[in-house]
C-alpha cells in the first residue's frame, strides 16, 4: 500500500488549497479513505472520510462547511478541497486507509495558514 499526498503549502487566511492523495498497491475503490491532520504539539485528528463509492462523507465539526472530500476511483486519488482557511488549520495533513486490520498512512503534506 502506498499513499502519496501533495498540494500543501503556505496560504493566507481565507485562502484555499486542494490536497491530493495518490493511492496504489490495493483495490482503491473498495476502501474508505480518510484525511487526518496533526498540528504541532497536538494529537492527530480525523478531518474527513469518504465511502468507497464516494456516496457518503463525514467531517470534523471544525471543518464542516469549509472542507470537501472527494475521490476519483478511475485515478485512484482522493482529494481534500479546503476553503476559508484559518490559522488553526495549520498542520501536516495525512491520507489514510484501513485495510486487513492495519491502518496505512502517507508521509503527509504541510499546510500553513499565515499572513
Amino acid at each position: 500500500v502506498q499513499l502519496v499526498e501533495s498540494g500543501g503549502g503556505l496560504v493566507q487566511p481565507g485562502g484555499s488549497l486542494r490536497l491530493s492523495c495518490a493511492a496504489s498497491g490495493f483495490t482503491f475503490n473498495m476502501y474508505v479513505m480518510n484525511w487526518y491532520r496533526q498540528a504541532p504539539g497536538k494529537a492527530r485528528e480525523l478531518v474527513a472520510d469518504i465511502s468507497s463509492n464516494g456516496g457518503s462523507t463525514n467531517y470534523a465539526d471544525s471543518v464542516k462547511g469549509r472542507f470537501t472530500i472527494s475521490r476519483d476511483n478511475a485515478k485512484n486519488t482522493v482529494y481534500l478541497q479546503m476553503n476559508s482557511l484559518k490559522p488553526a488549520d495549520t498542520a501536516v495533513y495525512y491520507c489514510s486507509t484501513f485495510r486487513w486490520g492495519q491502518r496505512y498512512w502517507g508521509r503527509g503534506t504541510q499546510v500553513t495558514v499565515s499572513s
